[in-house]
């Protein structure tokens, strides 16, 4: 295989493991909401995790092996799409670790109501339905989908 051919393969597989972990993050994140109790939701809200941790490796692999392509293939580092691509990277990083946290924090929630008894709780709903976590992890993904919509069409090239 040439250079080329390994750079869109390793690029194109990080792509797969960046949205497949946005979209196994939504589903356990969509599963914790129907949940009541702490301990069901704690679980789920943990097995997201696996989801994060596929974000990371494949966003890192998109980026890093885009950045290779970029220079393969000779596009300009100026060109909108790849610039667009790159701040929208960034951003939907930023917003999706900061989203994080604040999930992170409704996890440790409902870990503890678990060990005290597993009732349903209504500030742990509130967490899971904070419309700011939400907002960010969300977007986050969603920006994630743009960036791949622009890989894909190169609007302007």
């Amino acid at each position: 295989m040439s250079k080329y051919e390994w750079a869109l393969f390793l690029h194109i597989t990080g792509a797969f493991l960046l949205l497949g972990g946005v979209t196994l993050a939504a589903i356990f994140s969509v599963a914790a909401l129907r949940r009541e109790r702490p301990s069901e939701i704690a679980a789920l809200l943990k097995l997201t995790q696996y989801g994060v941790a596929s974000i990371t490796i494949g966003s890192l692999m998109a980026l890093g092996f885009g950045v290779w392509l970029v220079d393969i293939v000779g596009y300009g580092y100026g060109d909108t799409w790849i610039v667009l691509s790159f701040v929208l990277w960034i951003v939907a990083n930023a917003i999706g670790g900061i989203g994080g946290r604040r999930d992170k924090e409704t996890r440790l929630l409902a870990e503890r109501l678990a060990v005290e008894g597993d009732a349903p709780s209504p500030e742990l709903h509130a967490g899971l339905r904070d419309p700011v976590t939400l907002a960010l992890s969300w977007g986050s993904g969603l920006l994630f989908v743009v960036v791949l919509a622009l890989m894909i069409w190169k609007p302007g090239h």
